[in-house]
């Protein structure tokens, strides 16, 4: 049973925010009162949700002991029994605490691994999919970096999703990704394995990473091409190196001024996420046995070609929906690893 006081406290909260920003908050405060408005919202709902079932039960208790009515109250206790357990899971999931990035936009890094030039096509084939899954959630996929091979695979790829809830969805795919299939290169027809590493970085802003400018190294290379009208828009690439850390980021779209730009939106990410990474470290020394850890040396997930079979080590999930899942069909994959990471964390928080 969740403590009756906790949803108090929770509810009491909600309505302060509500009537502070009904009755002229103080502007630097609007953004903040705003943000934590939105959060308790959906909170507030599954309480009240929760509270008019146990509500009606208790009323439908109440009626057995009239015989005129009792026929009635058996039937709402018998579909109460069946739905509060559900609306009080639901509530104590919506209790626990928020990660602050599931709402940000991704950065997903994608790389080949072993297996050369057909680990470069493999990694295409997940560019794909997280495009497709992109598009299927309606979000915005744009392509930041792409490099590729001669036989169309993909040396490297930087992609920034943006949409509702974007890394809360996707921050589960970082790790190694394995594929088992007969190359397209091969003429024998044996099956070979390689892998490519997915990592996923929640985008960060300005305010969350202070760059200073003497911590960071600008170079860039511009293409021979007019000058004039043309000198910020021939084909070009900006690399940003973080001399304190030793990244590296790099960006090449046609023009200076955006390349500048993503290439340190990117950078921003990649301190964010280190960030991130000694807090959760710091907070759970078994972090490695969580879903979703975040160790990108880990392989995480098996595509079986022969089979059709997608296997995600994690949690044990065997699919025979390869094709569909290549084609950005990964609702089902996810939602067992959020459901799992979620168990979890209601396991750690006692509720």
């Amino acid at each position: 049973m969740i403590p009756s006081d906790t949803l108090d406290q929770i509810r009491a909260r909600f309505e302060f925010l509500e009537a502070k920003m009904a009755g002229g908050a103080e502007p630097g405060e609007i953004a903040s009162l705003a943000r934590e408005y939105s959060e308790l919202k959906p909170v507030v709902a599954e309480i009240d949700a929760y509270r008019q079932m146990v509500a009606a039960r208790t009323e439908a208790e109440a009626m057995l002991s009239d015989p005129e009515m009792a026929a009635l109250a058996e039937e709402e206790l018998s579909d109460l029994k069946e739905r509060l357990p559900e609306a009080e899971q639901a509530l104590r999931i919506a209790l626990l605490p928020k990660d602050a990035a599931d709402a940000r936009p991704a950065i997903v890094e994608i790389r080949p691994g072993t297996g050369g030039e057909e680990a470069a096509l493999f990694a295409g084939d997940l560019l794909k999919m997280y495009q497709r899954y992109a598009e299927n959630k309606g979000w915005k996929g744009e392509i930041i970096e792409l490099s590729r091979t001669e036989l169309g695979g993909v040396k490297e790829a930087v992609l920034r999703v943006a949409g509702d809830g974007v890394f809360a969805r996707l921050k589960f795919e970082s790790g190694v990704h394995r594929v088992q299939r007969v190359p397209e290169t091969e003429s024998g027809g044996r099956i070979h394995t390689s892998a490519a590493t997915v990592a996923v970085l929640p985008e960060a802003e300005e305010v969350d990473i202070d760059i200073p400018a003497g911590d960071i190294r600008i170079d860039t290379m511009r293409a021979s091409g007019a000058g004039g009208q043309h000198v910020n828009t021939t084909d070009s690439a900006v690399r940003i190196t973080h001399i304190p850390s030793g990244i590296v980021v790099v960006s090449s779209e046609k023009s200076q001024h955006q390349n500048r730009a993503i290439a340190m939106a990117v950078l921003r990410a990649k301190l964010f996420d280190l960030e991130r990474q000694k807090a959760d470290d710091a907070r759970a020394a078994d972090r490695k046995a969580q879903v979703g850890s975040g160790d990108r040396s880990e392989r995480i997930r098996t595509y079986n070609f022969p089979q059709g079979r997608l296997t995600d080590h994690r949690i044990g999930l065997t699919l025979y929906r390869l094709n569909e899942v290549l084609t950005g069909d990964l609702d089902e994959v996810i939602d067992a690893l959020t459901a799992e990471d979620q168990a979890a964390k209601l396991a750690e928080q006692g509720l």
